[in-house]
């Protein structure tokens, strides 16, 4: 009986570590993408396709482009704040479709 019980504990301990293990490396990933942020380069607000300044209308009214930047891929990353004095940054591609990153 005793060694039923201790198989049992055994085997819940391996699966916990598994199942941290695969924690671990979905945020390594996740830290890929962030590196791959870095391949933006800062581009004018008045050069943003009007898909993009379209979308940013749309979904957030009240917001103001501070900067933009672009990558090869076309994708936009854009600094924005909002009348009540706060901020974030966007992604969305050429086509003013939201990208989640």
């Amino acid at each position: 009986m005793k060694k039923l019980l201790v198989v049992a504990i055994m085997t819940f301990g391996s699966l916990t570590a598994f199942a941290q293990e695969a924690e671990t490396a979905v945020e390594e990933v996740a830290a890929e993408e962030l590196v791959s942020q870095d391949d933006f380069s800062e581009v004018a607000v008045a050069e943003l396709p009007e898909a993009v300044v379209a979308a940013v209308s749309k979904n957030y009214p009240t917001a103001t482009i501070n900067k933009a930047y672009s990558n090869q891929s076309s994708q936009y990353k854009l600094e924005v704040s909002l009348e009540d004095g706060t901020s974030g940054t966007l992604y969305t591609d050429a086509e003013g479709n939201w990208i989640d990153l």
